[in-house]
């Protein structure tokens, strides 16, 4: 072995071990780094996982939700279909009152009106909509389905909803102002929620759905405690 050989292969031994050190540190950086992107995914993938399970249960649980769940008869459906025009005409008279009526105690009935019957009306056309019923009963007499009138004569109790006033009564009260106005506004609507109330008790003896029969409580209970006071307040206008 020649002196330049000797010296030589020293060099070789003491590069080795420093190759592999490099060697073994990149394998450590290569292992960390893999376990990181592991780690991160198993985090993403359950993070996704909850979303995915979560989503599809609250989705399929307002999709299938009924507003007025359970049995439904024929005196729901048309206790559902009546009352709406019936709400309906009573909002139109309250909306009359504006820049008509004087009596302080008779703005407040209006608002109270107001504010109790149309959320009502939303609510019994989602039942139906539920119950793939119609809105309006085609049987029912005196609606005129194209105009969205109702002509119930001359009197306005001819037709088969309770209390409806006529197209004369309307006018009668649009053409009123100030203390004439509140009179034949009270007079009225005292006809007409006792006409409610007449449908309401029918729903409550013969109507199956809870939902509806509800309504028909409140509609009873409420519409009579006004009809007491607006007699207190025909007493005194």
């Amino acid at each position: 072995m020649t002196a330049h050989q000797r010296i030589a292969q020293p060099a070789r031994r003491t590069a080795r071990p420093g190759a592999r050190r490099l060697a073994l540190t990149g394998l450590a950086a290569a292992a960390a780094l893999s376990l990181a992107a592991c780690g991160g995914s198993t985090g993403g993938d359950h993070k996704n996982g909850a979303d995915h399970g979560g989503k599809p249960s609250a989705t399929a649980g307002t999709t299938g939700s009924n507003p007025a769940p359970g049995p439904v008869g024929d005196t729901d459906v048309k206790f559902a279909q009546a009352m709406i025009p019936h709400h309906q005409q009573a909002l139109e008279m309250a909306r009359l009152a504006d820049g008509r009526a004087a009596d302080p105690e008779i703005k407040k009935l209006v608002a109270a009106i107001k504010q109790a019957q149309d959320p009502e009306i939303q609510r019994m056309r989602s039942w139906l909509k539920a119950w793939g019923k119609p809105e309006s009963a085609d049987t029912m007499p005196g609606m005129d389905h194209g105009s969205g009138s109702m002509d119930h004569g001359s009197t306005g109790h001819g037709s088969g909803m309770s209390g409806m006033m006529s197209d004369k009564d309307m006018k009668e009260l649009k053409a009123a102002k100030g203390r004439d106005f509140d009179r034949k506004f009270a007079s009225m609507m005292i006809a007409h929620h006792k006409g409610a109330i007449d449908m309401a008790k029918d729903e409550q003896q013969h109507g199956r759905n809870a939902a509806a029969k509800k309504l028909a409580d409140d509609v009873v209970r409420t519409q009579a405690a006004e009809v007491a006071e607006m007699n207190k307040l025909l007493a005194r206008l």
